[in-house]
């Protein structure tokens, strides 16, 4: 057959959830526009439910995935640079048709989207040197910080920035040792969709990462009020949503990190991505142990340790 006669086999988007690629719960799905407004896909629209998994998958991986080493998440991370490097040609399109951009601009994008995991994967066994230590006490005792991960966060991804604004708020997630939960742009969901497909190829067990997309308002609720959710990140929900998210948060004293200035409209179009990302993203789900242990009398001399 000619390849003019050739009819195109178009992708179908699913979620990620639990290391598998379930089709929406309800079974709905809504269209995804380019910039023009012309047809790119059929996106799953989500439901409560779906968000409902999720957390249950998260929450299932959560105890393997904080209980690895800080030096082995590095290393996945790094293996999930090395997926989007190799993937790169089909995220800068994807890129380029959901936020309209010049083939150019998409390609420094996701460039900067796969130096980011790198960034990150550094960090993971040495954000405890800067956020942990040793305290001094008047007393015969060692009395020692770590930091631990919170638990299950649900993120909220910038609703603009659809691979280096996911990438910058999923990766500081998952390099302490948290499980993730997250809700895709609502407009353009297909690079976060994407990924998921990059994270099951790579090393990431399978509930660490889970990706639903759909409506934000209608999937953030349920998750911000869930007993099972540890922690919210606010940045992709507007002013109002995120107060009425905070509101819910409270009920079981999740830790909320809510949107910078930039991102207070939800529409994270003034905010900067490719700065420097600093540490707070990193410690903002993270927990800090004190340990308190008696030092000890070492022989006649009265030496101790």
């Amino acid at each position: 057959m000619s390849e003019q006669n050739r009819l195109g086999v178009f992708k179908t988007y699913k979620l990620y959830v639990g290391g598998k690629f379930p089709r929406s719960e309800s079974g709905r799905v809504y269209e995804v526009t380019d910039s023009k407004g012309q047809w790119l896909a059929n996106a799953p629209q989500s439901s409560r439910k779906d968000a409902r998994d999720a957390v249950v998958a998260a929450r299932k991986a959560f105890g393997g995935w904080s209980g690895a080493t800080a030096y082995n998440r590095g290393q996945v991370l790094y293996r999930v640079a090395e997926m989007l490097e190799g993937r790169k040609e089909q995220f800068v399109r994807e890129v380029a048709a959901s936020e309209g951009l010049s083939k150019s601009k998409a390609a420094a994008v996701v460039d900067a989207a796969i130096d980011r995991w790198v960034w990150y994967a550094g960090w993971t066994d040495k954000i405890g040197q800067i956020s942990g230590g040793a305290n001094p006490v008047a007393g015969p005792f060692f009395n020692l910080s770590t930091p631990e991960p919170t638990g299950v966060v649900a993120v909220l991804a910038p609703q603009k920035s659809s691979l280096l604004g996911l990438v910058s708020v999923i990766a500081p997630v998952i390099a302490t040792g948290n499980t993730a939960v997250v809700i895709t742009s609502a407009d353009a969901p297909l690079p976060a969709l994407s990924l998921g497909e990059v994270l099951a190829t790579s090393d990431v067990p399978g509930g660490v990462v889970n990706i639903l997309s759909g409506a934000t308002a209608e999937l953030a609720a349920p998750l911000a009020a869930h007993q099972d959710v540890n922690a919210i990140d606010l940045t992709g929900a507007g002013a109002e949503l995120a107060k009425e998210l905070e509101i819910a948060a409270a009920d079981n004293l999740k830790r909320v990190l809510r949107p910078l200035p930039a991102e207070a409209d939800g529409s994270d179009a003034s905010t900067d991505w490719l700065a420097a990302p600093g540490t707070h993203r990193l410690t903002a789900f993270l927990e800090t142990k004190t340990v308190w242990h008696p030092t000890g009398a070492l022989g006649a001399s009265g030496s101790s340790y």
